[in-house]
């Protein structure tokens, strides 16, 4: 009787460990499903928190373009910069930061040459890219898009990515991604995306425009500072003086730029703000807090062919618009 008591004992206790462990799993599994809801929840509203202000961006790119030749400014009614300054928007149940960037304002990767491509391999240099390995970068990312086989001094044709372990071949025509970048000979994620030292040349790169020149009053600080002829402190003296006004010629910075003027005259443009035609506009969503949002970018053009002047085109979408590291 005693031994079948005990054996009894241990069926109960095997049944309730059973039973323990069943209720704990449920539980873990029920919380992680209650969070995981929970954060897509969230990350839904920052979503759409986002898409709201990559709407105002583009009617703000619209009401700049309307209204740049005016001369009195109403308060509260000031036209959003296009040089990537930083706009918050308050939504009530959350906010938004929306950044405008002018795409005349980056180096036109397409409209890369053997003369202005000395404007990349200075944005590579002060990237902290070696000289020797950013001339080579360069001359690979031009004989990437050019049309023949014959390579530059220090590029790189079909042999060499043809004796890659997983060989491919260059395309031999425009860039159709910046992300594209990735595949030329010398081009690593961190020169791409950047490190926490540095930022990477991504953001500083278009596909858009041919003219070899840079807008000056929307140029992003790092582009400025790799014009040639241009250091550092003349760069952040050109963002304080475009802030208060947009430079019409370079008559306007002549005197900043000293004997760096006749060399950096060639690379420059000085479309006013608000005069381009394509843009890239990113939106940030927020909800009760700044730490973590969700990141969506939009590349658009104005009045393009068979369009009218105040409509768009996406050219370029993403979401989310996390750059890898």
């Amino acid at each position: 009787m005693n031994r079948r008591r005990g054996i009894a004992l241990l069926i109960v206790l095997w049944v309730l460990t059973i039973l323990m462990v069943t209720v704990f799993s449920f539980a873990v599994m029920t919380r992680a499903e209650t969070y995981g809801t929970f954060v897509f929840r969230e990350d839904t509203e920052k979503r759409y928190l986002a898409e709201a202000g990559l709407e105002r961006g583009i009617l703000e790119i619209l009401y700049a373009s309307a209204n740049r030749n005016r001369t009195v400014t109403l308060e509260g009614m000031g036209l959003w910069r296009s040089d990537g300054t930083p706009y918050t928007v308050d939504m009530g149940s959350g906010s938004c930061e929306v950044r405008i960037v002018d795409e005349a304002g980056k180096i036109s990767l397409n409209g890369l040459t053997d003369a202005t491509g000395i404007v990349l391999r200075n944005l590579l240099v002060l990237q902290g890219v070696g000289p020797e390995a950013a001339d080579a970068i360069v001359d690979a990312v031009l004989d990437w898009k050019d049309s023949d086989d014959l390579h530059r001094l220090h590029g790189a044709e079909s042999e060499y990515y043809q004796s890659l372990p997983k060989p491919y071949r260059p395309a031999n025509a425009d860039f159709r991604t910046l992300e594209e970048l990735i595949l030329v000979k010398g081009i690593t994620p961190e020169i791409l995306y950047g490190t926490e030292k540095a930022g990477g040349i991504f953001s500083s790169l278009t596909l858009h425009g041919r003219a070899g020149r840079v807008n000056i009053n929307t140029a992003p600080r790092e582009v400025l500072a790799a014009l040639p002829g241009m250091e550092p402190g003349m760069a952040d003296r050109i963002v304080e003086i475009r802030a208060q006004a947009d430079i019409l010629n370079i008559d306007d910075i002549k005197d900043i730029l000293g004997a760096g003027y006749a060399r950096m005259a060639a690379y420059a443009d000085f479309a006013a703000a608000g005069a381009a035609k394509t843009f890239t506009v990113e939106s940030t969503g927020y909800r009760d807090s700044r730490r973590r949002g969700y990141t969506v970018t939009a590349t658009v053009t104005f009045g393009g062919p068979n369009m009218r002047p105040h409509e768009h085109r996406c050219l370029h979408y993403k979401s989310p618009a996390g750059i890898p590291q």
